[in-house]
């Protein structure tokens, strides 16, 4: 499991709009037709969950299309967070967070739900959510609309090491998706001065470096078959 398939997954629906779509109908196939036309922000996240391997980690209650059970879900297992200013500048990439209009930071009124995609300082976060405007958007929300944000257990990883193989040789210049996932990575690492731009700059290569002297693999910046099995886990 890892927040870094998770936010890719999210991003596969970004422009998505209009219901019944992809999402409400698989929901809809396994608690009933009244899903089909439903909100679907949160259907949104339990279909990511389950499409990027992490439904153990993003829904400690199981399959939810209801803001406030989910979050109580994340409050019971102890991994909920407050929408204060300073909590919401703890956030990580990954994060399940919620939103109350209402700005009362109360679990019972959330109205709304996504998923933290950058952390941008200041009580502000950049987040990919589905139903917003009836289609799935990027955001930039701030804490006076963040009830709070549930943390994912992420910690496992449903990685195998042939699965692994698989993954690309990434430097310093290339670009794309999986940059982007391995951008995810570091910063669930903590390193924050990356950015997921999907394009391997110096600071990338930098943070690479830095996982790659604490994984005690050769510090090339290069990520290949001896560095991804320690940004994920894979041992």
């Amino acid at each position: 499991m890892s927040a870094a398939g998770m936010i890719t997954e999210a991003r596969r629906s970004i422009g998505m709009s209009g219901r019944p779509n992809k999402i409400t109908k698989e929901y809809a196939e396994r608690h009933g037709e009244e899903f089909l036309r439903a909100a679907w922000c949160d259907m949104a996240i339990t279909y990511w969950a389950r499409h990027s391997g992490n439904a153990a980690a993003v829904l400690p209650g199981g399959d939810r299309a209801y803001t406030v059970w989910h979050a109580q879900d994340f409050q019971k297992a102890g991994r909920w967070h407050s929408g204060t200013t300073a909590s919401v500048n703890q956030a990580k990439p990954g994060d399940i967070v919620f939103f109350d209009w209402g700005a009362t930071n109360n679990i019972g009124a959330i109205d709304h739900v996504g998923l933290v995609e950058v952390v941008l300082g200041g009580g502000r976060l950049q987040t990919i959510e589905a139903n917003t405007g009836d289609a799935c958007k990027r955001r930039i929300r701030s804490a006076s609309v963040i009830a709070g944000y549930g943390r994912p257990a992420y910690g496992g990883s449903n990685w195998t090491v042939e699965m692994v193989k698989k993954l690309p040789m990434l430097s310093k210049g290339d670009s794309g998706e999986h940059v982007q996932s391995l951008q995810g990575l570091l910063m669930a690492r903590s390193h924050p001065e990356v950015a997921m731009t999907g394009r391997f700059d110096a600071k990338t290569e930098a943070a690479v470096k830095a996982v790659q002297r604490w994984g005690d693999v050769d510090a090339d910046g290069i990520v290949g078959p001896k560095t991804w099995p320690v940004l994920l886990r894979v041992h």
